[in-house]
């Protein structure tokens, strides 16, 4: 599959998000054929994809756009190779639902990259919305005053109010803005939503460690925000009339307490090469393979 360069401005790197592209929109004109003479090849399939630093990889090898920490091994270039694509990826480190539309940095709009004759999109987005990076962080920096307990989940639901819920329910319309804006640029396209994968134990049993810096009792808590970003999302995109690509359940199992080699999320402190609290290379091929069902069960193939 060759792939071509779109160019788009460039932008400094941050944890949630990367974007470069990875290839081009450039359609194959058919001629017509002769009467008796075989019938034209379908196209190759245009692929778009959007989104933050779970879409782009930051840290995993090879690098291909270091100021979007886009990885030649993320999910759309497994995606795209599998299908025979042609990729055209702008996903990008630190992405929200609004640089969607508005750029980064003085970047141009991932949107942008959308055209009538798209014939895939997949779009990750909504983490930094929630400011996760900083959740992590503050989470982290309690720990120390009840390691046993919950610190996070008391500082996030102390007045009565989760707050991070109510972030995640903020967050379901921006999403809606995005996938009507995806289909009003990209009106025959196939899309689908990617959610988050697995990052803390399914179980709420946590790994409280120096590169797990969690108290016991907020696991639980940061694994039910996990959840309940993606249960967002998949409703968001039943309603946007896009497909859902749960990454979650694959990745059970495989979070960030997991031992090296089977841990497919990197702790705090990565030992294979991702950023914290990223997918690694296992991690952004089992997303892959998420997206890969989806598209088998809709039978998208070249047109």
């Amino acid at each position: 599959m060759e792939k071509t360069s779109k160019s788009l401005p460039r932008r400094r790197a941050r944890l949630f998000g990367t974007a470069l592209t990875v290839g081009a929109v450039a359609l194959t004109a058919m001629s017509a054929s002769p009467a008796g003479a075989a019938a034209p090849s379908a196209r190759t399939l245009d692929y778009v994809a959007l989104g933050d630093s779970y879409a782009s990889a930051p840290g995993v090898p090879t690098q291909v756009d270091a100021a979007c920490g886009r990885s030649s091994s993320n999910y759309p270039s497994l995606v795209a190779t599998s299908r025979g694509a042609r990729l055209t990826d702008v996903s990008c480190s630190g992405a929200t639902t609004a640089d969607l539309a508005t750029g980064q940095d003085g970047g141009a709009p991932q949107l942008d990259a959308l055209d009538a004759d798209t014939d895939l999109v997949t779009v990750s987005i909504g983490g930094n919305d929630l400011g996760f990076t900083t959740v992590l962080g503050t989470c982290a920096q309690l720990t120390p005053t009840d390691p046993t307990g919950a610190p996070c989940r008391t500082h996030f639901t102390g007045d009565g109010t989760d707050e991070l819920q109510k972030a995640v329910d903020a967050t379901g319309p921006k999403v809606s803005r995005v996938l009507k804006e995806v289909r009003e640029r990209a009106p025959r396209a196939k899309v689908v939503v990617v959610g988050y994968p697995s990052l803390f134990p399914d179980s709420g049993t946590g790994c409280t460690s120096a590169s797990v810096p969690f108290a016991a009792g907020d696991f639980a808590y940061l694994r039910d925000t996990n959840k309940a970003l993606n249960a967002m999302l998949k409703q968001r995109a039943k309603r946007g009339g896009a497909s859902y690509a749960d990454t979650y359940t694959p990745t059970i199992g495989h979070d960030m307490c997991a031992p090296v080699g089977e841990r497919w999320i990197e702790s705090l402190a990565p030992q294979t090469p991702a950023a914290p609290a990223h997918p690694n290379a296992q991690g952004e091929s089992a997303m892959a393979g998420s997206v890969q069902r989806v598209l088998s069960a809709c039978g998208l193939t070249r047109r």
